[in-house]
């Protein structure tokens, strides 16, 4: 009964996610049948492991509420300004419309690269997508695949280097640095990057022999205002270059004075020190840095300045809610006498080392629809066991990561469903081209990169 209900309320999941189903209703049906095949206690699954354990949904959304607030308001003043239309209209003249899904694709793979949140790419990426696919008439779904492929493959869970919260904990886990496994993370993350951008090349043609336009959402804020009365360009990008310095001050003032903060001394030890222990604060002084900046320089947003930040709160409310009920499923399952019984049964399986950390990563991530949580347990949990199987830490670091990062985006992750929300499409529009760049590309990308390892190591 434990393992039915466990992956009957997983599947169901998935099916209502599919169909359109209200994903907060989904996902309080689903951990209810959890918790109930599972022989949990009924008030402590809801009230704790749902709502404030440690995966809990309103532990979540506590915790990541400024970073979405911070967000929205960010797109919804680049985007009444007409900031991110001149930027995108710049970008188009320079390298043609046909290129709009390869602007965004690399252009958050920068963003997050540099050390950018996911959710803070997807807010800040928005209004500028919308403009490059209404010049180039590309549907709104392929937008979503282009922004999961610069923003939540390569450059998360494959190149090294990367500051990404998936390469901090097995760096901390197996202590490694970043940069482990560097030259096996470059060959997954080029087969990522390549496939993806074929795949999304190919979508393209084909929409466009189909005939599929752009379509506009309800919600979607796109600037009607005539070309020639947008703000420059350049000025246009300020506020976006004032959010990625700020965000990136830390490590520039780290590499420009190692030998003074090595020392304890300089006047920007306690700057340090803050924007390290704050990962979700920082960026988030760091957006509204940006929106200040936007407010003081585009007056059609200075005017009415109050009602566009409002809206912007307004926009952050559902992809937070969303977001979190599936975070709090994720929280009820990890409790589960059946999850605990996966995962025992995958470690002791006769599979070669590397298969069966491939599996582990892979079912922890799915199960629990997030490639960071399932990683984390992981790492807490079977990552000694694989070690004393030889595997060098190295290798574990890079290919657990990767790993990581394939299942983990089924139909209810949580970062699916928030970009999603904010992007105003269903599953049933946009996951499957979502799901192929995001899953699919990412699990054969690691098998590759798997059978390179074992035979190089």
């Amino acid at each position: 009964m434990e393992y039915a209900g466990l992956l009957g309320s997983v599947a169901l999941l998935i099916w209502l996610a599919l169909r359109g189903v209200d994903i907060v209703f989904a996902a309080l049906l689903c951990s209810l049948l959890v918790i109930i095949t599972n022989d949990l206690p009924l008030a402590q699954g809801l009230t704790e492991y749902f709502s404030f354990g440690p995966l809990g949904a309103f532990t979540f959304a506590g915790k990541f509420f400024l970073l979405f607030a911070a967000g929205a308001i960010f797109g919804r003043v680049m985007g009444a300004s007409h900031a991110a239309s001149s930027i995108a209209m710049a970008l188009i003249r320079r390298l043609g419309a046909q290129r709009a899904l390869l602007i965004t694709a690399l252009s958050c793979a920068l963003l997050t690269y540099g050390g950018v949140v996911v959710f803070v790419v997807i807010f800040a990426m928005y209004p500028l997508g919308l403009r490059l696919l209404q010049e180039a008439d590309i549907p709104k779904r392929l937008f979503c695949a282009a922004l999961a492929l610069g923003a939540g493959t390569f450059t998360l869970t494959a190149l090294p280097g990367t500051p990404s919260i998936h390469n901090v904990i097995s760096a901390v886990a197996l202590k490694t640095d970043l940069f482990a496994g560097g030259w096996l993370g470059l060959f997954g993350g080029a087969i990522m990057f390549v496939c993806g951008i074929w795949y999304l090349e190919q979508q393209r043609k084909k929409a466009l022999a189909n005939g599929e336009h752009f379509v506009a959402g309800p919600r979607d804020q796109i600037s009607s205002v005539d070309e020639s009365d947008y703000p420059r360009w350049q000025i246009a990008l300020l506020p976006l270059i004032a959010v990625l310095g700020t965000i990136l001050a830390p490590r520039l003032i780290k590499m420009a004075f190692p030998e003074a903060l090595a020392q304890g001394e300089g006047p920007f030890i306690e700057l340090l020190q803050f924007a390290n222990s704050q990962p979700i604060v920082w960026p988030s002084i760091a957006l509204f840095c940006g929106t200040l900046l936007a407010i003081v320089l585009f007056s059609s947003v200075r005017r009415n300045a109050f009602d566009v930040v409002g809206h912007g709160t307004q926009d952050a409310i559902m992809p937070l809610i969303n977001t979190a009920a599936v975070i709090g499923f994720g929280g009820v399952v990890t409790h589960t006498s059946g999850f605990e019984g996966f995962v025992r049964l995958v470690l002791e399986s006769d599979l070669p080392p590397l298969v069966s950390m491939f599996g582990s990563v892979s079912l922890v991530s799915a199960i629990t629809g997030s490639a960071s949580g399932g990683l984390q347990i992981f790492m807490q949990t079977l990552a000694p066991a694989y070690l004393q199987m030889g595997i060098e830490p190295a290798v574990l670091h890079r290919l657990a990561t990767m790993a990581s990062g394939g299942f983990d985006s089924l139909p209810h992750c949580g970062a699916v469903v928030a970009m999603l929300t904010i992007t105003g499409l269903t599953h049933k529009q946009a996951y499957r081209d979502v799901g192929v760049i995001t899953v699919v590309i990412p699990v054969f990308a690691t098998l590759c990169t798997m059978t390179l390892a074992s035979v190089l190591y």
